[in-house]
């Protein structure tokens, strides 16, 4: 039997301190006199205006992804943190690198490879700093939530199972299910993001499954078991 892990959602964003502005006025210099609705310009575009000297069009790019950049940080680290801490570190160095994005791929699919990479720095270093460092097979883990259930607690408890279970598997598995499992994307997506062959991301899929599946069955019993105490009252 093969593990799924469900999306559900992530923990609210916190206070991300952000690059730029939220909404800009006008273009700067006299040959962008008039005003610009950046709503309306794609996402490679507004980092072209970036690397030309636009001083608000990243800043709009950020608005624009944040959110989903939030739940690929938080995901991938499980404390608000960190994730805040590494999200700001991939925006700085998005802005800073910008003039490097050949345009051969989507934006975001960029900026998802910049956030990754910040995270699984951040795990690498905590796992240095850690006085009895932990093997490889049991780096700290994202949150991925499981879907909705109808009592709030059993919500709670189902994410904090999840959490601790997802402990359990290394940063590379669990880079690729955040990417798979909880954002959506392809396995050809994920691929692009995390810079390796689709078929290393299936495997890595499948391995964090695999290895998440005995630590979560209890909760499949669980639901069988309150499955067939309905139809018993029936």
């Amino acid at each position: 039997m093969t593990a799924h892990v469900d999306s559900g959602n992530p923990p609210p964003r916190p206070d991300v301190p952000r690059i730029g502005v939220d909404e800009p006025v006008a273009q700067g210099g006299a040959e962008h006199a008039q005003p610009t609705s950046f709503d309306q310009l794609d996402d490679h575009e507004l980092l072209r205006m970036h690397v030309a000297g636009n001083p608000d069009s990243f800043g709009f790019l950020v608005k624009r992804h944040r959110d989903r950049m939030w739940a690929v940080a938080i995901r991938t680290l499980g404390e608000p943190e960190e994730a805040a801490d590494a999200l700001q570190e991939a925006f700085i160095s998005a802005f800073r690198r910008a003039d490097s994005f050949r345009g051969d791929a989507k934006v975001t699919t960029w900026l998802h490879r910049i956030v990754v990479n910040a995270c699984l720095d951040r795990i690498r270093r905590r796992q240095v700093r850690a006085a009895d460092p932990l093997p490889e097979d049991e780096d700290r883990a994202a949150e991925l939530a499981g879907p909705a259930e109808d009592d709030p607690a059993e919500v709670r408890e189902r994410r904090m199972d999840v959490l601790n279970a997802l402990k359990q598997i290394n940063e590379d598995q669990r880079a690729a299910l955040v990417l798979v499992d909880m954002e959506g994307y392809s396995i050809e997506e994920a691929a692009a993001i995390l810079d390796c062959a689709p078929g290393t991301v299936k495997s890595r899929c499948a391995r964090g499954r695999a290895k998440l599946l005995p630590l979560l069955r209890h909760w499949q019993t669980s639901r069988q078991e309150s499955a067939a105490e309905a139809v018993g009252t029936e």
